[in-house]
């Protein structure tokens, strides 16, 4: 099952970038939403390999996933790897200039489930997509003004 947003930024490239791979920002505001966030890699640089354990509740129940970070090739893509229970997530955000003040960002998110628990609820997800991606539109229109205001304030 797979999910696609897209959103357009008012700032350049490179700076939505530098903004959207802050990973102690990310981590902060996970944090702040209630996700328990420990990283799990011994390395100090940004890029693949990148590991984290999180812990999260998700329909009243306590759930884990590990997530490692497969790719990261500044400006232009980042993506991911998580597994949380039967689950396998593959997230990607790709950065494109629209023009030397503009960036749009797509996320793509693919959901792979690989035991029955899994496949129950992907099922349930996909009984309930328009709602599902409604949320997922109207958050992703948060974060991009979130992170438009963090872009001007850099630059």
């Amino acid at each position: 099952m797979q999910f696609s947003v897209r959103e357009d930024i008012e700032g350049p490239l490179d700076r939505v970038f530098a903004e959207m791979s802050d990973i102690e920002a990310i981590e902060r505001a996970a944090m702040r939403r209630g996700v328990e966030v420990s990283r799990i890699d011994t390395g100090e640089t940004t890029g693949p390999g990148m590991t984290w354990q999180i812990a999260f509740r998700y329909r009243g129940r306590q759930r884990e996933a590990r997530i490692e970070m497969t790719e990261y090739a500044p400006p232009h893509r980042m993506a991911c790897h998580s597994v949380s229970g039967g689950l396998e997530i593959d997230t990607a955000v790709d950065f494109v200039a629209l023009s030397r003040t503009r960036t749009r960002i797509a996320m793509d998110v693919d959901l792979k489930p690989r035991t029955l628990s899994a496949r129950l609820l992907v099922q349930s997800l996909k009984l309930a997509r328009g709602s599902i991606e409604k949320r997922l539109k109207a958050r992703s229109a948060d974060f991009a003004r979130d992170l438009e205001a963090r872009v001007k304030r850099a630059g």
